[in-house]
């Protein structure tokens, strides 16, 4: 069965390269007998992925049962899964028999796996390896034949970090892993899905198809969408209700549309905002984003200079006010970024010089330049550093690391 027909048949909507690779794999691995372990956010639609095993399998008219493994209780969920025999525990008044043998030569579907006990896991991994379980209470080993296709919207790894996740029964479910992608990584993919669901709702409440604006569909697809496919449908249906016009515009569908609690965009630094924890990725782009703004402003400058000779005299002030805050900006996040270099605008100029000028016979080289400007500022302030910072335009901190790398006394 090929990709269009399987989509047709258990209704799924996009046409996402993504999307299509993971119904490609789930068709791939259906007529083997391979524990599958299905990743993804919340609200992608995990959930089809094992019915499209189990129907493409030879499997298909065994059972097919779907558990939750997040919402049993942990005192209960070795019963539900394994069963258990009279009286192994209070309120057992009668044998039971668990899933894994119920679904004996069907497909069993662990959805949130993750959040299965470390005690159940352990069970877990014997039935996998040896087809062998317990019931509770019992000693006597039963056998079955269950394919499970599990899944999980938790980062498995870190989970497996922090002791909550055993790794060989990782290694043993994800024998074949399958990526549902979230809706912003499949954006062509939200209007589709958007007007399935408006004429879905409106022939069940017998109404008028929501439409949408071109602007309407630009904030639509733009948005994160944290909720995924499931956020997607609540927030039509409710549009669908509340708004008596059927054509949607941008403004309309921002009141249903929540700040998403996370962004795509880097976060900058806020200074008023002291108890806000900042990386030093995040400071890192803020500088660099205020320095390309800068140096902008430093071409423009520059472009003067060029069609106008008479500008020239004024490039040393507007350089100096512009690298001055070039590396107040550096200096903002210390070690971070220390090992970037910017000259000084008291260093000879980058301006060419004009063609018949005279030529002086001196040292051409920064770092001597450099060295004597700071002895002059340092002798100019009888070793104050705070001063001679001042005067060289540049901070104290880095007077200090410059006196330090050239070894100034």
């Amino acid at each position: 069965m090929n990709i269009q027909a399987i989509k047709q048949r258990f209704g799924i909507i996009g046409n996402s390269p993504l999307l299509d690779r993971a119904i490609d794999i789930a068709a791939q691995v259906a007529p083997t007998d391979l524990t599958v372990l299905i990743t993804g956010e919340s609200g992608v639609g995990k959930e089809v992925f094992p019915k499209i095993i189990h129907q493409l399998s030879t499997r298909k008219h065994g059972s097919y049962i779907a558990v939750n493994c997040g919402a049993i209780p942990e005192g209960t969920i070795d019963s539900e899964l394994f069963g258990h025999e009279k009286g192994s525990f209070t309120g057992a008044h009668e044998a039971r028999k668990g899933y894994f043998e119920v679904a004996n030569g069907g497909t069993i579907f662990l959805d949130e796996v993750a959040e299965l006990p470390l005690s159940t896991q352990v069970r877990l991994l014997r039935v996998l390896e040896t087809g062998e379980f317990l019931k509770v209470g019992s000693s006597k080993v039963i056998k079955t034949d269950v394919r499970v296709v599990a899944a999980t919207n938790v980062d498995i790894q870190l989970a497996i970090q922090n002791g909550k996740f055993r790794e060989d029964l990782f290694y043993r479910l994800n024998t074949v892993p399958i990526y549902i992608p979230p809706l912003r990584e499949r954006k062509e993919d939200i209007h589709l899905l958007f007007r399935k669901f408006a004429a879905d709702f409106a022939e069940k409440y017998r109404m008028p198809v929501l439409r949408l604006t071109e602007d309407a569909v630009q904030t639509l697809v733009n948005y994160r969408w944290d909720g995924n496919i499931r956020q997607l449908k609540n927030i039509t249906e409710q549009i669908s209700i509340i708004e008596k016009e059927r054509m949607i515009d941008s403004h309309t569908l921002l009141k249903y549309l929540p700040v998403s609690r996370k962004r795509d965009l880097p976060v900058l630094y806020n200074k008023g905002d002291e108890k806000s924890e900042i990386s030093e990725r995040d400071l890192l782009y803020k500088v660099l984003f205020d320095m390309k703004k800068d140096i902008n402003d430093l071409k423009g400058v520059v472009a003067g200079i060029m069609k106008n000779e008479s500008l020239q005299a004024k490039v040393q002030d507007e350089s100096t006010h512009l690298i001055d805050s070039i590396n107040r900006r550096i200096d903002d996040i210390g070690s971070t970024v220390d090992h970037v270099e910017i000259r000084h605008p008291s260093e000879p100029r980058f301006v060419e010089p004009i063609q018949d000028s005279e030529v002086i016979e001196e040292s051409l080289s920064i770092q001597d330049k450099e060295i004597d400007l700071i002895k002059k500022a340092l002798a100019k302030h009888h070793g104050k550093r705070k001063k001679a910072a001042n005067e060289l335009g540049i901070s104290e901190r880095t007077l200090y690391r410059k006196i330090k790398e050239y070894n100034i006394t």
